[in-house]
């Protein structure tokens, strides 16, 4: 193999005059948006490449295609453990078709949300994916109207290609799981009502209440957001001196709020799975670990992220709005109801 000079750039040229072959099939086995052939003679040409040192020049094969194999991942903010896996899955996701994955972030901020859709539109990505939408925000519209290839994950609009999971279903199963151990002293810490992850699983918990004839109080149905700090403050109002006493079990709406909950609650030194049935949602890794292992609703994010990025890739399939059924995974956290009087 004749050596290319040192302190020049390999180029597919050389690639190609090494592997003895032409320019456009060494172009074809070292193209990286496919899987590549697998011929003898492809893997030749990919084994020169490596030993000559060369490395494929993605901007400039972008540029000649008007693409840029990059996708935009905007969510609310990365310190939220479900949001950190949903981009550790769609970066998954994206790089097995092809694409390069990069996140911004929106602290749930419409303002800041647009500020970043249009930061990383301006790096030309070929498609957005917003796991930050709100019911109060006109950005999926826009995109809509723009004709953005873009695809909502976790949270929807309504309208735009969504990849979500059932959140009423996940609402039915935890309220169902509570009823069936016994429970009907049951309250509920729901999501901010601009999410269609708060409502969702509302709408939910509501249908499992009415089918077991239950009519839930008023004061032990409380919005939250979605942080442990929300959690806490909903574990006092529940679980403090309350003048009509507390609920035997809780179905919290995420597991931060569950987390939340659960300081409140070794705050007044009550007993979780033993004086208070407790469910969580989305069951992060941490859930099967604290020390009275959290029962939670699993979310399939590998499967939504899949799903994602397919929205994108391939436009115009029906339906546009898809969603993943979730799991109940019961543990030790729920029992049947036993100090507190139902």
């Amino acid at each position: 193999m004749e050596p290319v000079a040192t302190g020049v750039p390999v180029t597919l040229k050389d690639v190609a005059k090494a592997s003895g072959v032409s320019i456009s099939t060494a172009s074809r086995a070292l193209d990286e948006r496919g899987t590549g052939s697998r011929s003898a003679a492809a893997a030749h040409v990919r084994k020169v490449a490596e030993e000559l040192g060369y490395r494929r020049n993605s901007f400039a094969s972008s540029l000649r295609r008007g693409e840029t194999r990059t996708l935009g991942v905007l969510v609310p903010r990365l310190s939220d453990t479900v949001m950190a896996l949903m981009f550790e899955h769609l970066e998954r996701a994206a790089s097995g078709r092809g694409y390069f994955a990069m996140v911004a972030t929106s602290g749930d901020d419409p303002d800041d949300e647009r500020r970043a859709a249009e930061t990383l539109l301006d790096r030309n990505v070929d498609g957005l994916i917003l796991a930050t939408a709100r019911l109060d925000d006109d950005l999926p519209r826009r995109l809509r109207q723009r004709g953005v290839a873009h695809a909502l994950v976790l949270r929807t609009d309504g309208e735009s290609p969504s990849a979500i999971g059932d959140d009423e279903v996940g609402g039915y199963l935890a309220v169902r799981h509570l009823v069936d151990l016994g429970h009907r002293d049951i309250a509920v810490v729901t999501g901010p009502d601009f999410t269609s992850t708060g409502i969702g699983r509302l709408a939910g918990a509501r249908k499992a209440f009415a089918e077991a004839n239950i009519e839930i109080r008023d004061e032990w149905l409380i919005a939250a957001g979605y942080g442990i700090e929300n959690g806490y403050s909903a574990g006092e109002a529940l679980l403090g001196n309350a003048p009509g006493g507390r609920p035997t079990a809780i179905f919290a709406a995420n597991d931060n709020i569950a987390m939340g909950v659960i300081a409140a609650a070794h705050h007044y030194r009550i007993e979780i799975g033993e004086d208070l049935a407790l469910v969580g949602y989305n069951d992060i890794p941490l859930s099967a670990r604290l020390s009275t292992p959290l029962t939670s609703v699993r979310v399939p994010l590998d499967q939504i992220a899949a799903t994602a990025i397919d929205l994108i890739v391939n436009p115009g399939k029906e339906p546009h709005i898809r969603k993943s059924l979730p799991t109940l995974i019961p543990r030790e956290s729920s029992g049947a109801p036993k100090h507190f009087p139902r």
